[in-house]
């Protein structure tokens, strides 16, 4: 398996997801064209790809594949960028907690397209959920709407029974629950529960490719360097 790993201080520290990114689509997050379905499948993969390297450790495991799956990703998907695997991150452990599989199973059972890409969409969006941020943040996604079309696309059974808007870790969690019979809540109406904001709450911010940009250029980055570039 080919490997070629980014060199030189692009590759460290804050500015490692733009750079990836960039080695994966020839462009910076900010300026993606996503009009078109497999543009914005491309971009979803880049920006959980980016996501999982700025977060440092095994990018396998970060995105919840195999590195053979993760390998097949970018010979599929990104077959022209001069990355062929991210074994520079170092080995990865397999084992997948059972969170996360719970969560990997009941998308893969509400999948709505063919194909390896909504395979392998399900194991990552479910290991990105066990991140601590908002889920469109730790995918690297640049707002909440690029998830809310990723699920209606790849996985739409589960993702139109989301009537309210509920945020969508809580959601997988609630269907999760109701699936199996249980009550994932003591009030039986959402709007008299007192966590109501943790299910419903805003979720707008800036995405973490934008501000691990923004804390590069004020590190001292060259602004010419964090513009378009071919890959």
């Amino acid at each position: 398996m080919e490997t070629t790993s980014p060199s030189g201080p692009n590759a460290d520290g804050a500015h490692a997801g733009i750079e990836v990114y960039r080695l994966l689509t020839g462009s910076d997050p900010v300026d993606a064209d996503i009009h078109d379905d497999d543009d914005f499948d491309r971009h979803v993969l880049a920006s959980i790809l980016a996501a999982a390297v700025m977060d440092g450790g095994p990018v396998a495991e970060r995105i919840g594949l195999s590195e053979r799956d993760l390998d097949a990703l970018l010979t599929q998907c990104f077959p022209s960028a001069p990355v062929r695997a991210f074994a520079w991150i170092g080995g990865c452990d397999t084992s997948v907690d059972d969170e996360t599989v719970m969560v990997r199973d009941l998308l893969l059972a509400q999948r709505s397209t063919d194909g390896e890409v909504g395979h392998w969409l399900a194991a990552m969006v479910a290991r990105r959920a066990m991140e601590p941020n908002h889920l469109w943040e730790d995918l690297g996604l640049r707002e909440r709407p690029e998830l809310s079309r990723l699920l209606t696309r790849h996985f739409a059974p589960l993702a139109t029974r989301n009537t309210r808007n509920m945020r969508w870790k809580r959601f997988f969690y609630r269907m999760l629950c109701e699936d199996d019979g249980f009550v994932m809540c003591a009030t039986p109406v959402c709007t008299q529960c007192n966590d109501f904001d943790l299910c419903f709450g805003e979720e707008s911010g800036e995405s973490r490719m934008a501000e691990r940009r923004r804390e590069f250029l004020r590190g001292g980055g060259d602004q010419a360097d964090v513009g378009n570039r071919p890959a």
